[in-house]
């Protein structure tokens, strides 16, 4: 789809634009649960167009909508609206460390992996899983 192509020159903004660099990550976070921009805005009640804009790094999106957007793909708020805010991931280290943190939410999360790096993870460890 074409929401989803990226130029050089948006990878560029997406570095030093914190709201670019939330929408990478939205659109990474999305990909990562399997879902399209329709299915992501009737899960969160939000219009595509807004997803759309939000992924594009268009839009500064609300706490509101940040923390819908985080119930619907099974991330943490905070981990969500931190990355929103500009925030370096584990902000936080004490709150961070009181909160269970899932395997897949680790996989998820983890920076130095790659989308497809991720996508692969998930796979395999969802196979160890369900087949049980």
């Amino acid at each position: 789809m074409a929401e989803d192509d990226s130029t050089d020159a948006d990878s560029t903004k997406s570095r030093t634009d914190p709201v670019a660099a939330f929408g990478d990550y939205l659109r990474s976070q999305r990909k990562l649960a399997q879902l399209s921009l329709r299915q992501m805005a009737d899960l969160t009640s939000l219009s595509n167009p807004y997803l759309s804009k939000l992924e594009r790094g268009l839009h500064q999106p609300s706490v509101s909508a940040v923390t819908t957007i985080a119930n619907a793909l099974g991330l943490p708020a905070d981990q969500v609206l931190a990355k929103a805010a500009g925030l370096v991931p584990g902000f936080d280290a004490g709150q961070a460390a009181e909160k269970t943190v899932t395997t897949e939410m680790a996989i998820k999360g983890d920076p130095e992996l790659s989308d497809d790096q991720k996508l692969a993870l998930l796979s395999v460890y969802r196979s160890f899983v369900d087949g049980e």
